[in-house]
This record gives structure tokens, sequence and C-alpha cells, in this order.
């Protein structure tokens, strides 16, 4: 098992953003699918509704809205920002990374470090393990972790294995050094043997004459190669195997048990593997809070947002929460700490949109 402990390093903000566009699931689906259908799959996701970018928003622009408020809300000094990770697999170009977007719209200093990971629903706790890291051996006093997925342009849009499940979000997690004892504790895992799992085949460098196409496809959905792929049934295996041995070795290497912290934040796959989880690692379900019944699956963002969901209106209290992440890769990890819910905002809605990010040529 690998074990990272992190002293002296806390979670100082969380801001969420989503866009204001909202579907109601048997509002649009009834007549695509059925209503007994989208029915189903409500009762299987726990998914109800979702948020969604207009044509020209992007993750970035979610997370630059999310980063803006946590700093003005906190007001904060940018000059002591000394890092900067954005966590997203739809990024704004190929190149350049899209944190150094990020860096000139929030007006950060040359002093400060910045890249992005390719990581999407394990993204958030990787990213706390990076930043973390980053910090404990350098100089550098706080640091930004922005994540944000807009999954709904990923997907072809009668695939009923992705069109109704994924919801569009935002977020900016501020950490500090400080002298308390506060810590944030670690473990991570990864089976590559999964790849294929989740999967968008075509647009990058590997598969140049794929078509555009959309045909049947194995699962009777119609995709193109340019399509978000997810084989429900390996996930779904995969999930509700490794993540609760890693949740339950975890604990048992920290000697913690489910009662001691207030609340396990689970990345929001689906309610039924929520539960699945739950069981496995003798976690009530009250402890799990649960925000993809009007957020749907927000991929990287679904833990900080279900954190401000959460505690977001919550005050002054010190709460002790284990975050796991799980999915594309196949990665899965899981994070510890406490955190003031003083420093946790309510979710913001946004339709803002970078205009000067359009590149003209003249």
């Amino acid at each position: 098992m690998i074990r990272s402990k992190f002293e002296n390093i806390r979670i100082a903000g969380i801001a969420c953003a989503v866009p204001t566009a909202k579907d109601v699931l048997a509002d649009k689906y009834s007549k695509i699918f059925g209503a007994e259908a989208v029915q189903k799959f409500t009762q299987m996701t726990g998914v109800v509704s979702r948020h969604y970018t207009s044509r020209y928003q992007t993750a970035s622009d979610l997370a630059y809205e999310a980063g803006k408020h946590l700093l003005q809300k906190k007001n904060y000094d940018t000059e002591k920002i000394g890092a900067l990770i954005f966590v997203t697999q739809t990024p704004d170009y190929f190149v350049p990374a899209t944190s150094c977007v990020l860096h000139k719209r929030l007006g950060l200093s040359k002093d400060c470090l910045t890249f992005d990971i390719n990581l999407g629903c394990s993204g958030y706790v990787y990213g706390l393990q990076s930043i973390s890291s980053l910090m404990s051996l350098s100089n550098i006093e706080s640091a930004l972790l922005l994540v944000g997925d807009t999954s709904t342009k990923t997907y072809a849009p009668e695939d009923k294995s992705a069109c109704m499940l994924f919801g569009e979000g935002g977020s900016a997690t501020l950490l500090e050094k400080n002298t308390s004892n506060k810590t944030i504790d670690t473990t991570f895992r990864t089976d590559g043997n999964g790849f294929k799992a989740i999967i968008i085949p075509a647009g990058a460098y590997r598969n140049v004459d794929a078509s555009h196409e959309r045909t049947s496809w194995a699962d009777g959905n119609l995709r193109s190669d340019f399509d978000l792929y997810m084989n429900g049934t390996d996930v779904f295996n995969f999930t509700i195997s490794e993540v609760p041995k890693l949740i339950n070795e975890f604990m048992t290497d920290t000697k913690t048990t489910p009662e001691e912290y207030d609340s396990i934040i689970m990345h929001q796959a689906n309610l039924y593997i929520l539960k699945q989880v739950a069981k496995r690692c003798k976690i009530p379900m009250e402890k799990v809070p649960v925000s993809m019944d009007r957020y749907g699956n927000t991929s990287v963002t679904s833990i900080p947002l279900t954190l401000s969901d959460k505690y977001g209106d919550v005050s002054d209290k010190n709460v002790n929460v284990l975050m796991t992440g799980f999915g594309i890769g196949l990665s899965w990890g899981v994070v510890t700490a406490e955190i003031n819910t003083n420093d946790i905002y309510p979710i913001i809605l946004t339709d803002e949109y970078y205009k000067d990010g359009a590149v003209k040529h003249d």
C-alpha cells in the first residue's frame, strides 16, 4: 500500500461552481427512451437532474469562477499562491496546459508552479496528493487545486449509458501550510489493465484513422470513436471490489473506523455503487452524502461539490472526512482531512465564459 501523511498542511477553502442551465431527466429523455426506462435509470443511479454548460463554456471557466469566488470570500493575497494544479479531462486546448490560462486569469505571481493532470473521477484525491507533496518538499506556503469537467460535451447524444448520467461543474480548493496538528493522509492504486473501460478512443494521436460516423456498438448504443465509451459492467465490478478493499485496508492501517469520520465523501458514480461500497465497508449510509440526484456524476468535481452541498451552509464546525475517488484509468485513492465548515462555501451558478480565450488569426 502506498501511504503518504502530510503534516501541518490543511484544506483552507473549497468553492464550487456549476452552470446555470439544468436538465430534469424525466422531462428531457422520456420521449427519447420512454418514461419507464428513464424511471429505472433514476432508481439505479439516483440522478434526477443535472447542470450543463453552454456551447462556449468550458471546464476551466467553471474552475475559474470557483477560484475567483474562493479568493474573494477569503480576501486572499494571490501573491502568496506558489502552485496551481488543474485536473481535467476536458481542457481548453491540446496545448498549452489549461493551468497556464487559469494562472493568467486569476492574476497569480510568476513565482507559481502550474501544470495539468489528465484524470477524471479519481482526479480530486490524486490532485490533493500531488499538491500536498509539492508543498511538503518546497517553500510553497499556499496552493490552489482547480478541477473541472464538461462531460456532456464528450458523449453521443443518445448514448443511454452516458447521456443521462453526467453533469458538469468546477471547483477550487485552497491548501495552506499551518502550525496546527492537522494532517492529510492518503493512499492510491492504479490498474492500467482497465484503461479501455472508460475511454474516448480517437481525437488525439493514437487512432488517427478513426471515423466520426456514429454506428451501433455491441451494447446497442450509437457512437463514434470520438465519443465517450464506458463499459458499465467492468467499471461496476472494479468499483465494488477494489474500492472497498482499499478503504478497509486504509482504515486498518490508520487504526480508524467509519464512526470516527463525520462523512465519507465518495465520488458520485451512481447511487447503487455508493450503497454497495458502503455496505462492504460497514459504513452507514447516513454518513455518505449524496449530491448526484441534483447534479449528476460531475467526474473530477463530484467530491468537492458534495462537500459544498453538505457543508456549505454549516457554520464553524470541524469535520473529519474520508474522501474516495475512483474511475478512469483505472485509478482510485483515499484521502482523509479535517476541514472547518467556515472554509466550505455554498455552490454558485454561473454562465460566464472566457471570451478572450479564442485565438484569432488576422
